[in-house]
């Protein structure tokens, strides 16, 4: 169990790795090389794949604003004829709206190469539904804006209000930028008082912004895994469902010609390679900005193929 809300200034890259730890048992496990090759960014690598998956904070963007060398990195791979995909387990809003949030940072991706954690908890959610008998109310852990009509069932965003956590039939933790510490007391109360399944879209702990690492859905998710009853799903790195998804959009690329890209070892490259395919791990931007990454690769055992420090 996850102790409860830390102050913003314990949440650091030390403290966020040393919680991924604790909850490892969770994870995927995996194969990793012995040694991690060290490149000066993508370009160095675009020969020798023909699809790159690339994590948007801290590869791409940190909170709102873009790394400096993205945006010509990502143009570089495009204009190379390589399938430069977004995989990110933002899944506060939908893919619609990620894709102008990119534009404006200066990217340029279609539509169907953002895959966010989002779209994998909306496939798990319509199989799911199809399997439940009457009709379900889900209460969301979400922000004013989520859009939760797009979500493929009948949900209401969470307040404050606890008989609204009694009546709903299940939680779906979508975004965490405005949970309170009270509304996680309901949240656990409430489930165990009456478990039910909780879905989550966002995995992570952590997420970089511009001046600290914000608390994400999978923090307040694993806080609930000790109550008897409750069932969770998580939807995203490093599980294998967001992997499917994006693979699904390929034309049958063989696993060893993809390119996993993130900034985060415990999601983006534990579940690259537990799906099977490379990994490269940014240092210079996300979570181990500023911080010497060995110590964390060793302590943890998760080696990526290939180090750089910008993409």
């Amino acid at each position: 169990m996850i102790e409860a809300y830390p102050n913003t200034s314990e949440v650091t890259a030390k403290w966020a790795f040393e919680r991924y730890e604790t909850i490892r048992h969770t994870l995927p496990t995996a194969n990793f090389p012995k040694t991690s090759t060290r490149v000066a960014g993508l370009a160095d690598l675009a020969n020798h794949f023909d699809v790159f998956l690339l994590d948007a904070f801290g590869v791409l963007n940190v909170g709102q604003t873009a790394i400096k060398t993205a945006s010509a990195a990502v143009l570089a791979l495009q204009s190379a004829g390589k399938e430069v995909m977004v995989l990110t387990n933002g899944a506060s809003l939908p893919a619609t709206e990620s894709q102008v949030k990119f534009e404006k940072l200066g990217f340029n991706f279609v539509l169907e190469h953002i895959v966010a954690s989002r779209d994998a908890l909306c496939h798990g959610l319509a199989q799911g539904i199809t399997q439940q008998k009457g009709p379900a109310l889900f209460g969301v852990m979400s922000r004013p804006d989520s859009q939760l009509h797009t979500l493929p069932i009948d949900s209401v965003t969470l307040g404050e209000d606890a008989v609204l956590f009694d009546k709903v039939s299940g939680f779906i933790l979508l975004g965490a930028s405005y949970w309170t510490e009270h509304q996680q007391h309901l949240l656990i109360q409430s489930l165990c008082q009456n478990p039910r399944p909780v879905w989550v879209g966002n995995p992570d702990l952590v997420a970089p912004n511009e001046h600290h690492l914000s608390l994400e859905p999978g923090y307040f998710a694993h806080q609930l895994s000790h109550i008897t009853g409750v069932t969770l799903h998580f939807f995203g790195k490093p599980f294998s469902n967001i992997y499917e998804l994006a693979c699904a959009r390929l034309d049958n690329t063989p696993k060893h010609r993809i390119l996993m890209v993130g900034d985060t070892l415990h999601t983006d490259i534990l579940g690259g390679a537990a799906y099977g395919v490379k990994t490269a791990l940014v240092t210079g931007h996300g979570l181990f900005a500023k911080q010497d990454v060995t110590p964390y690769i060793n302590q943890s055992g998760i080696v990526p193929d290939y180090i750089m420090v910008s993409p």
